[in-house]
């Protein structure tokens, strides 16, 4: 590692993430300067705005940067900064709040996994309705090679990446502790297998445990990372929510999905939904038309159940109607209940008896009775009903869940 290495890796555990004073220093004189000044005892540069330096110094002593860097090669992961082939530039987008150093772990770089990514936030405390729906998406981004990108957490999070796994696809756990620290403990099968085949990323070096600043500064990463954010669950308090509005900010899209108007859960997604620059999806086909090539990542219309009197014309839909159901009438009678001449009756007539729709109750010439036919068969075309294209709809949570399972 050369000297910008060691000094931002030294750097990133005398501040904390987000620090944007910090951030301008180095911006400015460079990690090795900062570095120089904050181990001695002179006054801090200017781009520190009277921070008080004994917030940083009082970090001096504790692990060396040569061990972090010795303890990430041991995981069989990296440290990259902004000038490195690896370094995702999309965080440049932060400007002096961007991170010092990512700590990288997993065969896919950020960089790569991140060009064509989409960030599914939510609520920890989801509910089924929103771990089905985060799985399908999940499941329908990574068959679509987007690659799903989220915190590691309880709920949405969990849910976002079992569906990306299950997908066949790569997923990005973006965490607010060191890459070695399995948190929250329930997960750390799935952290590992994250590691195995996608990629686990902080800002933090090893070892560093999780806190409430050190989350929502986290988000900021996961709103910049991604070309954008769809939060699926959120209450009307809550972090993805936070994550949205960095995303805003950072002119990348915002997405929701609804949820039940009486559950507290979707309440801060309705909220989100209301401003105009959010859109709605139902579906990882119409996520994708969001983040995707204009004008050719289009999502496929909805296209609803086909039905045979679809094919009618008004007047024919009106002799159909003019057949009362339960019972037979005659071709007269059917002709004045529709408003249509004998002739045109007739022949409308003859026709929905190829459709299906009608049966000649008796043949007694001007005096044929018509009935509607008590099962019409449907054609094969029409024989199921055509299912929204991306909508939701494949699988119940429980077997998202179970075809998620980390191995």
């Amino acid at each position: 590692m050369d000297d910008e290495h060691v000094a931002r890796a030294a750097l990133v555990r005398l501040g904390e993430p987000g620090d944007t004073a910090l951030g301008a220093a180095v911006r400015v004189h460079g990690p090795q300067e900062v570095l120089r000044v904050l181990q001695s005892d002179g006054p801090l540069p200017t781009e520190f705005r009277r921070r008080d330096p004994a917030g940083y110094r009082v970090r001096l002593g504790g692990p060396a940067a040569a061990d972090d860097l010795a303890t990430v090669a041991r995981l069989g992961g990296r440290f990259v900064v902004p000038g490195d082939r690896h370094w995702p530039t999309q965080l440049d987008d932060l400007g002096d709040a961007r991170p010092i150093g990512l700590w990288e772990r997993g065969p896919r770089p950020a960089r790569l996994a991140a060009l064509e990514s989409v960030a599914v936030v939510g609520s920890r405390a989801s509910t089924d309705y929103g771990d089905y729906v985060t799985g399908e998406l999940a499941v329908g981004l990574a068959e679509a090679r987007w690659t799903v990108v989220s915190g590691g957490a309880y709920g949405i999070d969990g849910a976002a990446h079992r569906g990306a796994l299950a997908g066949g696809g790569p997923t990005v756990a973006v965490l607010a502790c060191g890459i070695d620290v399995a948190y929250p403990r329930g997960h750390d099968r799935l952290l590992a297998r994250i590691a195995e085949v996608g990629t686990v990323v902080s800002e933090l070096p090893p070892g560093c445990p999780p806190s409430r600043v050190r989350f929502v500064e986290r988000n900021r990463v996961i709103a910049a990372l991604t070309r954008g954010t769809v939060v699926v669950e959120a209450a009307v308090r809550s972090g993805a929510l936070v994550t949205a509005r960095r995303a805003q900010r950072l002119g990348r899209v915002v997405i929701g999905v609804p949820g039940p108007v009486t559950a507290p859960q979707s309440a801060g997604v309705h909220q989100l939904l209301r401003d105009e620059e959010t859109v709605l999806v139902t579906g990882a086909a119409e996520v994708v038309e969001c983040v995707g090539r204009i004008g050719v990542d289009l999502a496929p219309p909805p296209v609803g159940p086909a039905r045979l009197w679809d094919r009618l014309d008004a007047e024919a839909m009106r002799v159909l109607e003019a057949v009362p159901p339960g019972r037979s009438a005659s071709e007269p009678h059917i002709a004045r209940a529709a408003g249509v001449g004998p002739g045109p009756v007739a022949a409308h007539l003859a026709a929905l008896r190829e459709l299906g729709l009608v049966e000649p109750e008796s043949d007694a010439g001007a005096a044929r009775s018509w009935r509607r036919a008590s099962a019409p068969p449907l054609p094969p075309e029409d024989g199921e009903a055509v299912r929204a294209s991306g909508a939701l709809g494949r699988a119940g949570p429980a077997q998202v869940r179970a075809r998620a399972a980390p191995t």
